[in-house]
């Protein structure tokens, strides 16, 4: 997807614009959607689980806010692409995947495409990973009823947090909360579909 593409939909953060161009998306898809790589859709990677359009990708990483110190947590890391673009604006970015096979192919992928940034971990992702807390900033993947709880005990002052919220993943709502001090701000960023969040705290 081109940069003019994402600028005319709203992405104007020139880090997220840079990364975008930057990231090999054809690098983290199966070989057999390789040629649909840079198709503004999302594709499946195995698993049940999809890698986003690219224009999602770019959405969620404007709206996190992040910057080049920041300490950022993903939470879905499914092939791993969005956590390379969190890479090349971030500073630190641990990103948490459920399924084995899944963690294990993007941590393959990320570090054959030179992304030391990123540590990549299997676990259950609605309950973060406080090991590294608190986070600037958390991205999360696939789409829940809510926000779970240990996610915001670990989102920092000031930080951002984007996730997809909604009864299903037909009827989400991209939703960014800000934390100032001990009160949350939070904001409608539109309408989504996201796989579902599943864990202890989903």
């Amino acid at each position: 997807m081109a940069k003019s593409d994402l600028r005319r939909r709203g992405i104007t953060d020139a880090g997220v614009l840079a990364a975008m161009s930057s990231v090999p998306r054809e690098q983290f898809v199966p070989p057999d959607v390789t040629n649909f790589a840079y198709d503004d859709r999302p594709l499946p990677i195995g698993e049940g689980q999809t890698i986003s359009q690219p224009y999602v990708v770019a959405l969620m990483a404007q709206a996190s806010r992040v910057t080049t110190t920041n300490r950022v947590l993903e939470i879905g890391t499914g092939s791993g692409y969005g956590a390379a673009i969190l890479s090349r604006v971030a500073d630190v970015v641990v990103s948490v995947e459920r399924h084995e096979t899944l963690a294990n192919t993007a941590r393959k992928a990320l570090t054959a495409a030179g992304y030391e940034n990123v540590t990549v971990i299997h676990g259950d992702g609605t309950l973060g990973h406080p090991e590294a807390a608190p986070y600037d900033a958390i991205v999360v993947t696939a789409g829940g009823p809510k926000v779970p709880k240990p996610l915001i005990e670990q989102l920092g002052d000031g930080g951002f947090l984007v996730m997809p919220v909604g009864p299903d993943n037909q009827t989400q709502s991209l939703i960014r909360i800000k934390r100032a001090g001990s009160e949350l701000h939070e904001q409608n960023l539109g309408r989504v579909r996201f796989v579902p969040l599943i864990g202890a705290e989903a």
